[in-house]
């Protein structure tokens, strides 16, 4: 399964990764981490997770790039029954489902500019207020986002606010494509 799957490499871009890694792990930091599609974003972000004091509870992921952006607001803070025509019963979003657990935003480039402010709010509030609703609701969560995106992308104002990109990006871990750790090719091959 996915979540066995072992961070490989020895060459020395992916010791580094590997000690951003146990750095990062045992604190409350929000992690950024950058890298091409197959780069691994995905096991770096499990790894923080399993590593970590919320490392008991299950790691809920969103994939941002495979979510239909009219859907990202009810994914992201749930919504209330009758919230919107469809809306049948009260649906708890995947912010409160990780509550005491990390949130793996895979794919935050995707997110549309409208709303990023709603997630910054969240993440500095520590609550949610789902669709529908207007009374807030508490969450305790640790966000480790990823993004195929490159940084320069990123600091477009146009593209991503700035404000929730720095909440984001507490410790940024870039992960090398394999182009520049041929080393590991072996090691990966076996």
């Amino acid at each position: 399964t996915s979540t066995d799957t072992p961070l490989l490499g020895e060459s020395s871009a992916m010791k580094r990764v590997r000690a951003l890694i146990e750095r990062a792990a045992p604190t409350d930091a929000n992690v950024l981490i950058l890298g091409e599609n197959g780069t691994g974003k995905e096991i770096v972000a499990r790894e923080i997770h399993r590593r970590s004091h919320r490392g008991g509870h299950p790691m809920i992921s969103v994939d941002l790039g495979a979510t239909a952006e009219t859907l990202f607001e009810s994914e992201l803070f749930g919504h209330v029954k009758g919230a919107f025509t469809g809306a049948e019963g009260d649906r708890m979003g995947r912010l409160k489902a990780a509550d005491r657990s990390t949130l793996f935003l895979d794919e935050i480039g995707n997110l549309p500019l409208h709303l990023q402010p709603k997630l910054l709010t969240a993440l500095e509030q520590r609550e949610v207020v789902p669709v529908g609703a207007n009374k807030p609701i508490p969450i305790d969560v640790r966000v480790v986002a990823a993004t195929n995106v490159a940084m320069d992308k990123l600091a477009d104002e146009k593209r991503f606010r700035q404000d929730l990109l720095f909440r984001l990006n507490t410790i940024e871990i870039e992960l090398p494509p394999l182009r520049e750790r041929r080393e590991d090719i072996g090691l990966l091959i076996d």
